[in-house]
């Protein structure tokens, strides 16, 4: 996988049970009946499946944990940038990749705009670079930016460090309304996702911006066409006329 896996791995993990499961980010937490949890990330195209019985192996398994219950869970990730690791429980807010990341963007009293202005102060990037950044709100990835990004009416070139007062309250609320919007769509099935039951998302479908370059822009009476260009390495989509 993206990272190799900790020493003695399977030994610190064996019988071990999962007493409950949380995310940070794009983290899942697994905490266990011990002193430490298993930290997982599914990377670009991760994913679990889970059956009450041994079932057969896959082409990128890297990992299957056999459950005393007979069952099976099997990690998979065909482009491996997926990882997984083991933490002190007591110590978790100190783990590298959790200690700077920013806030929750579905928690109302630590993310709004209030919060998202003052992180974003003195910040000369480009807004849509801003959200990717994991320190200024944690688990914004490309699709949602961009989408976020369209319904705030801001352009993704804007100076992060403008994106004040009013802007910031409507860019903060468009950003939880897309991810709520994504998460009850079973989130968004291109390349590699699916859910923990095998189904597509279908999020894809309702994109304002996202992969329609040249299609015209969804807002009535605009009708001109999405724009793609490339920030920081990664594809960016936006209605020139809308998004300022």
């Amino acid at each position: 996988l993206r990272f190799p896996f900790p020493d003695g791995f399977g030994q610190r993990l064996t019988g071990r049970t999962v007493t409950g499961i949380r995310r940070r980010a794009k983290f899942l937490i697994f905490d266990l009946d011990g002193p430490e949890v298993l930290i997982a990330h599914l990377g670009m195209s991760g994913s679990f499946r889970i059956g009450a019985e041994p079932f057969p192996e896959e082409k990128h398994d890297h990992v299957i944990f056999r459950m005393s219950g007979g069952g099976e869970i099997h990690f998979n990730d065909p482009r491996r940038f997926g990882f997984m690791d083991i933490w002190s429980a007591e110590d978790l807010g100190a783990y590298p990749m959790l200690a700077k990341l920013g806030p929750e963007p579905l928690d109302d009293d630590a993310f709004n705009g209030k919060v998202l202005a003052a992180r974003l102060k003195g910040r000369k990037t480009p807004i849509k670079a801003a959200l990717l950044d994991q320190g200024v709100v944690s688990g914004v990835g490309n699709i949602y930016a961009c989408e976020a990004l369209f319904r705030a009416g801001i352009s993704p070139k804007r100076s992060a460090h403008t994106v004040q007062g009013a802007r910031a309250e409507k860019l903060a609320q468009s950003v939880k309304d897309v991810l709520k919007a994504a998460i009850e769509s079973g989130g968004s099935s291109l390349r590699d996702h699916i859910r923990p039951d095998g189904e597509l998302g279908y999020f894809q479908h309702n994109f304002d911006v996202y992969g329609r370059t040249g299609a015209p822009c969804r807002h009535a009476g605009c009708e001109a066409p999405v724009r793609q260009i490339t920030q920081a390495g990664r594809s960016t989509f936006y209605c020139s006329r809308c998004q300022r």
